[in-house]
């Protein structure tokens, strides 16, 4: 007979949930519904699965470390081949000092999240705090003071219901930084107070992990409707090829709260181009990528399916022409579909002074470029 713990039970729970995300987000009722949609339906589960322990199974506040959510082979979220993020799990309880460097980022920030502590979806951005509002020394490297008492420089406050920290660095050069390993930026995290280490594990912490880890599944799958039934921020269009005007995502959970979003699908026939016109704001960072359904970002390792200001190509009038095609259309600035007839094209950009020019998108035939 079984020996009777409840991190068997946790376990038995996870088992069920995958199970229960299989028969219906990874179907009809998600709009699921070829071949295609379904492996990549389990693609993007086993990417949130890892995601979730990689971030929730073995977490604690008091003796808290920064790891990096997303990776070319751990997608989910909306990443971004130009950007490294890191998160550290914290609490109001604590106070604690962050070290690190820039390593040649034009832009990097650190968020408090609210509602992540159980594995959940973030709920609320509850502040921020960008380099261009802390101090940064002649190597790049900076220091930071999180919760505690105020101070008048380089602090960040925590709320009562903080859970976690998140740091983006933004790069923009000729390659897509979240691919070279070599380019990781060091970042730190320790507590102020140095509290006795708890126990290695328990049977209660192994079932708390596994459900912390099972709720960052949830929370990403059947516990969100289907996009075109759900309420969308204003950046998100739903009518594809068309961009609606990119705006500040306010407190929205997980997003960068200083920059300017705009998203919409696009689909392209076989024999179809999306050409892609407008002009790049003042701003600090800039980018334009696609992603699947799932949002997570195409091949970015082996395959242009982004671009930022350095990587692209002005017309003589400062204004870009970009192009999104399933081949090479022989010409500067293209993005590549994968072949892939649907997906998502998101622009960010950060710190953006003065309006942003809306892109605008026109689908043309191939043949016609």
């Amino acid at each position: 007979m079984a020996v009777s713990t409840e991190s068997r039970k946790a376990l038995h729970e996870l088992i069920d949930l995958l199970q229960e995300v299989d028969k219906h987000w990874a179907s009809d009722e998600w709009n699921i519904t070829s071949e295609e949609d379904v492996y990549g339906a389990h693609r993007a589960l086993m990417h949130l699965l890892e995601g979730g322990l990689h971030s929730h199974f073995e977490v604690d506040a008091a003796h808290p470390h920064f790891r990096r959510i997303v990776l070319p082979t751990r997608k989910f979220t909306g990443d971004n081949g130009d950007a490294i993020y890191f998160d550290a799990h914290v609490s109001h309880d604590h106070e604690y000092i962050v070290r690190g460097e820039m390593a040649g980022a034009v832009y990097m920030s650190i968020t408090v999240e609210e509602g992540t502590g159980d594995g959940g979806l973030g709920s609320h951005t509850a502040g921020v705090l960008n380099n261009a509002q802390f101090d940064v020394d002649n190597n790049g490297r900076f220091e930071l003071f999180i919760g505690g008492k105020p101070r008048a420089r380089n602090w960040l406050a925590l709320s009562e219901n903080a859970s976690a920290v998140t740091t983006r660095h933004y790069f923009e050069e000729e390659t897509c930084i979240a691919a070279c390993p070599d380019r990781e930026p060091v970042i730190t995290i320790e507590t102020v107070s140095v509290n006795p280490a708890a126990n290695t594990f328990s049977d209660a912490s192994v079932a708390g992990g596994i459900r912390r880890a099972a709720e960052f599944v949830r929370s990403r799958t059947i516990s969100q409707p289907p996009m075109s039934q759900a309420k969308q921020p204003d950046f998100v269009g739903l009518v594809p090829n068309t961009f609606p005007a990119p705006v500040l995502p306010a407190d929205l959970g997980l997003a960068a709260a200083d920059a300017h979003y705009s998203m919409a699908p696009y689909y392209l026939a076989d024999d179809e181009a999306l050409i892609m016109t407008g002009r790049w704001p003042t701003c600090c960072f800039a980018n334009v990528c696609l992603w699947n359904r799932f949002q997570q970002t195409f091949d970015y390792r082996n395959r242009q399916v982004s671009l930022n200001r350095t990587q692209t190509a002005l017309e003589p009038d400062g204004s870009f022409r970009i192009v999104v095609a399933h081949q090479d259309p022989g010409c500067k600035n293209w993005i590549d579909t994968e072949g892939r007839n649907l997906g998502l094209v998101f622009w960010r950009f950060m710190l953006a002074e003065g309006n942003i020019t809306t892109p605008q998108g026109e689908v043309v035939k191939f043949a016609d470029l």
